[in-house]
């Protein structure tokens, strides 16, 4: 892939922390180049202590076509903002920044419609009247069990160490959306074998917790359906677990895939080539499959 830069070149950063394990600019970047946009997606590595000035760098550079926002800055990142998406206001969460040309912000939240997209032409899994189980209460976590009750999910139990923000998710689905939701305290798990889906949101699996899952495999409901929003690596320890007691699994590749696609509409206007960037994320996690298998060959036995 050709990254030409010039004065013309309209930029897209991602900002959050950790960022290693994303696929994000390759497919974007793979995307903009099969549609002809001079635009470059890149990586802004950074936590919540410097977001606000970062966010007025996006709003003062003309270059600047948005940003793309990520753990741990997608609720922070709201009143940095000039408005928001109906939907993104009432998910609370944004992870897509539109710069208009007057240089005012607007909040979007694709990573609901990326799940739910995912999730329904994927997985073939009917989301209304379904029962979900949540594990995380932060941004995913919130996007997709606000998706979930907005798309007529019967029941939604939101789990998270961190009890307020639990309890402020369930507020808010019950309150935005429908009264389908539930805060139910960290290592609780009863109400796992009624759930249609279990879902990890936690981030525990990737990055520095590779090989850690958030639920103790004991739990685990045989024959249940079990969705990660990681990605990298494409089976966590959740999933792997999942798949040894018999249950069908999945990854946040096409959450990630899809809510890409929207992004790419907003910033551009235009349609997204929808395959060209499915062949690019299949190419990585080949390219990554490959490079792990050489490793385990050069290690000395």
């Amino acid at each position: 892939m050709r990254v030409n830069i010039d004065i013309k070149t309209r930029m897209v950063t991602l900002i959050g922390t950790p960022l290693g394990q994303s696929f994000a600019a390759r497919m974007q970047n793979a995307a903009y180049e099969a549609m002809g946009e001079n635009m470059l997606y890149f990586y802004t590595e950074a936590d919540s202590e410097h977001l606000g000035a970062i966010i007025d760098g996006v709003r003062r550079m003309p270059s600047f076509a948005g940003c793309a926002v990520t753990k741990p800055n997608k609720v922070r990142v709201l009143k940095y903002l000039d408005s928001l998406d109906p939907l993104c206001a009432k998910m609370g969460a944004c992870n897509t920044v539109v710069k208009g040309e007057d240089g005012q912000l607007t909040g979007y939240n694709t990573d609901g419609l990326g799940f739910l997209r995912s999730i329904t032409e994927e997985a073939r899994f009917n989301m209304r009247g379904a029962r979900i189980f949540c594990l995380g209460a932060g941004g995913a976590g919130r996007a997709l069990c606000c998706i979930s009750a907005h798309a007529g999910a019967a029941k939604v139990y939101v789990a998270d160490v961190d009890v307020e923000s639990g309890k402020s998710l369930v507020r808010d689905i019950n309150g935005r959306f429908a009264p389908v939701a539930e805060f139910v305290p960290a290592g609780d798990y009863s109400k796992l074998r009624e759930c249609d889906l279990v879902v990890n949101a936690t981030g525990i699996g990737m990055g520095s917790t590779v090989g850690r899952s958030p639920l103790p495999p004991e739990y685990i409901a045989p024959g249940g359906f079990y969705y990660d929003t990681c990605y990298n690596p494409e089976k966590t320890q959740f999933l792997l677990d999942a798949e040894a007691r018999g249950c069908r699994i999945m990854n946040g590749l096409g959450m990630s895939l899809y809510q890409g696609v929207v992004q790419i509409e907003l910033w551009t206007g235009r349609d997204a080539p929808v395959e060209v960037m499915r062949r690019e994320l299949l190419d990585i996690l080949s390219e990554r499959e490959c490079a792990e298998r050489i490793d385990l060959l050069c290690k000395p036995a």
